[in-house]
């Protein structure tokens, strides 16, 4: 297994957080992992290719790792990808399950157990990613998005640690973060957000790409082995 990496010198990390630090980004949560340096990086060749996904492994499990063992708030791991950019939200989608479907078959190849805590049914309200045994929420992020806050000029997806929000929660902070964020939102698109719902009461799969997808949509998420999923 290769030791994790962090890019944050890359002229695309640079870009990156730029676009996170802008004025107009509404995702507060990801601003305050920016200014705490709790915000990873790995920049990746292409969105189609599995040729980085043994770069992005070691620094999920990382990140994984050091949060169980100092759980402090607001952590992520960006990955952006140089190439790959899509026509559309459609093929985004299309290509950010592909490679969530390859990470996850890395993380079971390396025996990693999921997380218990949520659930590995994409149709199941309690549906999370997983990986190094840590629940994963996943934002991706690319040029043809429709959100302008979801438009980045590279693909990249942001991986959040589900148990951050739920820190939250405990603390009574959860709902007035999410508010804030809607409010900044909404300032920038000029709409609400269609797919925003309350947790709990749909899978968040149906958020990770942006596309604002059918009410019979189903998640192409092949799920993990019902051994470990179990």
């Amino acid at each position: 297994m290769l030791s994790p990496e962090n890019d944050l010198d890359h002229p695309l990390v640079g870009r990156f957080t730029d676009f996170i630090a802008g004025a107009g980004f509404p995702c507060v949560g990801a601003k305050a992992a920016l200014n705490r340096a709790g915000m990873r990086f790995v920049v990746a060749r292409d969105l189609g290719s599995a040729w980085d996904d043994l770069r992005i492994i070691p620094a999920l499990l990382d990140l994984a790792r050091s949060y169980r063992a100092d759980p402090q708030l607001f952590q992520s791991l960006a990955v952006i990808f140089a190439s790959g950019a899509p026509d559309d939200e459609a093929a985004f989608e299309r290509l950010l399950w592909t490679r969530l479907n390859s990470l996850t078959a890395k993380d079971e190849w390396l025996g990693q157990q999921p997380d218990r805590r949520v659930a590995h049914d994409p149709e199941d309200p309690h549906f999370a990613m997983s990986f190094g045994g840590e629940a994963f929420f996943v934002v991706g992020l690319h040029p043809k998005a429709s959100r302008p806050a979801r438009r980045f000029a590279y693909p990249a997806l942001v991986f959040n640690l589900h148990d951050q929000f739920e820190q939250l929660r405990a603390q009574g902070r959860y709902d007035r973060l999410r508010e804030t964020i809607i409010d900044r939102d909404v300032k920038l698109a000029g709409s609400p957000n269609p797919m925003l719902a309350p947790h709990g009461s749909v899978s968040a799969a149906r958020q990770y790409s942006g596309r604002a997808v059918e009410p019979g949509w189903t998640c192409p998420f092949s799920g993990r082995s019902k051994r470990d999923a179990a």
